[in-house]
């Protein structure tokens, strides 16, 4: 899995109000690992981006395997196959010749993927935002791993970046998992079920608690991260 907030939160030009507030950070310093992760990192800046499910999952498939630049370059060339559009709609996406998508440099496999969200968008599988707000968390996982190229862990990026739920905590991802190996100074990452009963303890935030995970990963790498 990757490493720290996926390309779901690319170009965030629809920011909604930042996702961490007191409450939270109250709840969540009661952890002791997580207070001193708090304290190094300093305020959670993380906001999500709204938009439509449907495009926040073409994003994804767009970044996958590729350079956010590249990706975004990739994306940008996709999007000007449909001008006067802010983003492809689903039905002309089905519209389009699979040989003007993969001049736009996307894969022959991402294109089938890309084709397959349009399709379950137009079908109601992929939900509006709307719809989606009143999908719990699991029902949303249940539904959007039947769409080819999607699993669990694009879903949980979808539901902390673009649909703001306070309370995912995506155990597989390796960044989460090493952010907690640095703050705990361990010398392995534990078990994905093990860091599930773990941050049983920071719902209903769990979603902050990983966004700060993955900052502790990043200030590791760059030696600015104290375990102690």
């Amino acid at each position: 899995m990757t490493q720290g907030p996926p390309a779901l939160t690319a170009k965030p030009d629809r920011p909604a109000r930042a996702m961490a507030g007191p409450e939270a950070l109250k709840h969540l310093r009661r952890d002791p690992v997580l207070k001193r992760v708090i304290r190094q990192v300093g305020p959670c800046t993380l906001r999500p981006v709204r938009r439509e499910p449907y495009e926040a999952l073409v994003r994804a498939i767009a970044h996958q395997q590729v350079h956010g630049r590249a990706a975004e370059a990739i994306l940008g060339r996709f999007i000007a196959l449909y001008p006067g559009h802010d983003f492809p709609p689903a039905v002309q996406v089905l519209e389009t010749p699979v040989e003007a998508m993969r001049a736009c440099g996307l894969s022959g496999s991402k294109v089938a993927a890309i084709r397959d969200i349009a399709e379950k968008s137009v079908g109601g599988l992929v939900p509006t935002r709307q719809r989606a707000a009143r999908m719990s968390d699991a029902q949303l996982i249940e539904h959007l791993v039947q769409v080819r190229g999607v699993g669990r862990w694009t879903v949980e990026m979808l539901l902390i970046f673009t649909l703001g739920r306070p309370d995912v905590l995506p155990v597989d991802d390796f960044g989460v998992r090493e952010g907690w190996r640095v703050a705990t100074g361990a010398e392995a990452q534990v078990k994905p079920k093990e860091l599930a009963v773990i941050g049983e303890a920071w719902g209903p935030w769990r979603s902050v608690a990983a966004w700060y995970l993955w900052r502790a990963a990043d200030a590791a790498k760059a030696s600015r991260f104290k375990p102690q």
